[in-house]
């Protein structure tokens, strides 16, 4: 249940905890565009058949399945450093191994090991994001779950604008060229050195009388404890549909622009910089709605925006590669994106139980990209079926049935 918050003072909003999730944020945002939309775009440069690129989508599926190895972070800590911290560093190291040797591989020599590799970061990034997203819930206060998921968006933000923004504006730029491997060796350099926050992070508390004394029941009283509540089961099905449109027409934007005839400096520019000011701003909207109106009204206000943006790309397949048109559409896209995240992210965090947070919040956010990763795949033959306007139109379509679920998820909600 969703209970009405106390709004936090300044104190909590600007503190060294805020600056940590901060920092979190975006050691768990470099490597979701490495495996997603940059290797995309790398792919689509590389001449690689469009449904191929889909198919990449299905690296994606660990973010899906998290669920399944989320307990032993409840259960185990590694390294004597504690059960958040050990996992979110063993995660790091992986990560930045594995990006690296992205980096060292030729598409056009073989597709197979460049997704090996790619499932590699999937699985230890998923690893990552179980920690991260557990220790956000148990160093904030209930009061601070809304601002603590802005400030960790915004890490996350920021990281995509190096990878997905600036890191591609400088591929093939001018003095400061990068190739496409070497931006994947900076990548992950940049792992490495979010390895220093994790270090210096202290581990939250957690009374040891609280702590599961056996991996059988961790998993037994973390799942139990949720399917005991009621509406849980309907509660997921909200949580698998709400924002599946906006994610699918997003895993193929890359490719999009590609095919619209827009440069790397084009999308570098106004796809990821303008586009990461405009989500930061739908961040920071969405934070003082969500504080004014609750989560449920939120949710039934982003979602609306959410389906409009989506289709909102049609309508570059009419007027051409106009930067006008795109920076539009992206504006309009991540202004709602960002709001519909900062609701969703803090209706999941608000339903855990802190005992459990690991994998709870690893089992519903796993939920929430179940239909985005293993639809993805297809996402490609979409395309060639539909052509970009249906594929964008059908899209926002399929965000329906979330929004009229919302009706009943009410009954449910505590701050309704």
């Amino acid at each position: 249940m969703i209970k009405a918050q106390a709004r936090p003072g300044w104190r909590s909003v600007i503190s060294r905890k805020m600056l940590l999730i901060f920092l979190l944020g975006i050691s768990s945002g470099l490597p979701f565009l490495m495996t997603g939309g940059t290797l995309k775009l790398w792919l689509s440069r590389e001449q690689v058949d469009i449904s191929t690129i889909g198919y990449f989508g299905w690296v994606g599926m660990f973010y899906s399945l998290k669920f399944i190895w989320a307990p032993l972070l409840d259960r185990f800590s590694l390294f004597g450093m504690g059960r958040r911290r050990s996992w979110i560093m063993l995660s790091q190291v992986g990560i930045a191994a594995s990006i690296f040797y992205m980096g060292s591989i030729v598409p056009s020599e073989g597709l197979l090991p460049l997704a090996i590799a790619a499932l590699f970061v999937s699985f230890f990034s998923a690893t990552q994001d179980i920690a991260i997203d557990a220790y956000r819930r148990e160093i904030c206060k209930d009061s601070e779950l809304g601002i603590g998921t802005t400030f960790g968006s915004y890490g996350y933000r920021v990281a995509l604008l190096f990878t997905g923004g600036i890191g591609i504006g400088l591929v093939g730029a001018s003095p400061l060229f990068l190739s496409w491997g070497q931006l994947y060796w900076v990548v992950a350099a940049s792992m490495l050195l979010a390895l220093v926050v994790t270090i210096i992070a202290p581990e939250p508390e957690l009374d040891p009388q609280h702590m599961p004394i056996s991996l059988a029941e961790t998993i037994k009283q973390s799942f139990g404890e949720f399917f005991k509540r009621e509406g849980a089961l309907y509660s997921l099905l909200f949580i698998f549909f709400f924002k599946l449109g906006d994610a699918l027409g997003g895993a193929m934007l890359n490719p999009f622009y590609v095919q619209m005839g827009y440069s790397n400096a084009d999308i570098a520019f106004i796809a990821k910089t303008i586009g990461l000011a405009a989500s930061l701003g739908g961040l920071f909207l969405g934070g003082l709605i969500i504080i004014r109106l609750g989560i449920y009204a939120s949710l039934w206000i982003f979602g609306v925006l959410q389906a409009l943006s989506t289709l909102g790309f049609a309508l570059i397949t009419f007027t051409g590669p106009q930067l006008w048109a795109l920076g539009l559409t992206v504006v309009f896209e991540d202004i709602s994106a960002g709001m519909g995240s900062a609701a969703f992210v803090a209706f999941i965090a608000s339903i855990c139980n802190r005992r459990f947070t690991a994998t709870q919040f690893a089992a519903l956010s796993s939920v929430a990209t179940l239909g985005r990763n293993f639809f993805s795949g297809f996402s490609g033959d979409m395309v060639k079926a539909l052509g970009w306007p249906l594929f964008f139109a059908t899209c926002a379509m399929i965000a329906i049935p979330g929004l009229i679920m919302l009706f009943r998820m009410r009954r449910y909600q505590a701050d309704s």
